[in-house]
């Protein structure tokens, strides 16, 4: 069972990095691991020092990686609501007829609840690799705080969405007279050339959601830094997440300073970020906390990586 790993967090706390050093701990191990950037300020390829595309890209033995197009995303799920903005335009379907049996449901097609394409991207990249049997871990390095909390309802948002795309198109067989009919098949011919399309996007969109909540499969791990403010917004993220029931594991804490020396200003940045981390412990004390050391110049290449995988016991 491929099991998968999300990595979340503020921006600039080093979650395509801490990704990556976790799958290339993973690969060492042996395992067929893929990892997955859905941040649209991708930063994936530096940190491994190879160009990574958007398909997955082979980085050594066993590791791979992947940088979802946010266009790609934007383009497979819009184009349902296209066709449901020109099926209404054509045939003149009452939405807000109590009769109809779909209500204000269709508020979703214009109330901007559908999503803009960097959300759209990542829960492409998700549901792309959700059922995946290529691969022993898929880790997702996503995107800061705010959008990382839109993706986890986006399966049920669009779930729901898709579920009143599939009414409309009930209704409009049922009640309209045959050309309106058949202008509704040309439509729908237009944009897909499967007549369940919609049915089975929403079906992947519902098996997203489930595995996003099974704590036997996929694990959340927040990433963070050891200050104030940091911790402050891994607290609400931890809390966030839990509401949504996803299994939330260990908290990574990044840029560590372990050994200051004889550095006067390093040893009073290391009290501060002592006192940071035991706050964290304090408010999360049923989570395990793995510390990352702080590392010397860029922080890009395998070899580095290398050296922050053994602060993290994933393998």
């Amino acid at each position: 069972m491929t099991e998968f790993v999300l990595y979340g967090g503020k921006g600039g706390v080093g979650k395509t990095t801490v990704a990556a050093a976790s799958g290339l701990a993973l690969a060492r191990a042996g395992h067929e691991t893929l990892v997955v950037s859905t941040d649209p300020a991708h930063s994936l390829s530096d940190s491994v020092d190879a160009d990574v595309g958007d398909e997955p890209t082979e980085i050594r033995d066993r590791l791979y990686g992947v940088e979802v197009d946010p266009d790609d995303g934007l383009e497979r799920y819009q184009e349902i609501f296209e066709t449901m903005e020109d099926v209404l335009e054509e045939t003149g379907v009452d939405f807000e007829s109590e009769d109809d049996g779909i209500g204000n449901a269709a508020d979703l097609f214009s109330s901007g609840i559908v999503p803009g394409s960097d959300e759209l991207a990542a829960l492409d990249g998700l549901a792309t690799y959700v059922d995946t049997d290529e691969y022993d871990h898929v880790v997702f390095d996503t995107a800061p705080t705010g959008h990382t909390l839109r993706l986890l309802d986006l399966p049920g948002i669009m779930a729901d969405a898709l579920s009143t795309a599939e009414a409309v198109h009930e209704q409009v067989q049922r009640k309209v007279n045959v050309q309106k009919t058949l202008v509704m098949g040309l439509l729908a011919r237009r944009h897909t050339d499967d007549p369940t399309a919609m049915t089975e996007m929403r079906e992947r969109m519902s098996r997203v959601e489930e595995v996003l909540r099974d704590p036997a499969t996929t694990t959340f791990r927040v990433v963070t830094i050891p200050e104030t403010m940091a911790v402050e917004e891994s607290v609400r993220l931890v809390e966030q997440l839990r509401e949504f029931d996803v299994p939330v594991g260990e908290l990574v804490v990044n840029k560590v300073i372990e050994d200051p020396g004889d550095c006067e200003r390093c040893r009073e940045n290391k009290a501060v970020q002592e006192d940071a981390i035991d706050d964290l412990h304090a408010r999360l004390p049923d989570l395990e906390v793995w510390r990352v050391a702080d590392q010397p110049g860029e922080v890009t290449g395998l070899e580095t990586l290398d050296r922050i995988a053994g602060d993290l016991d994933v393998a």
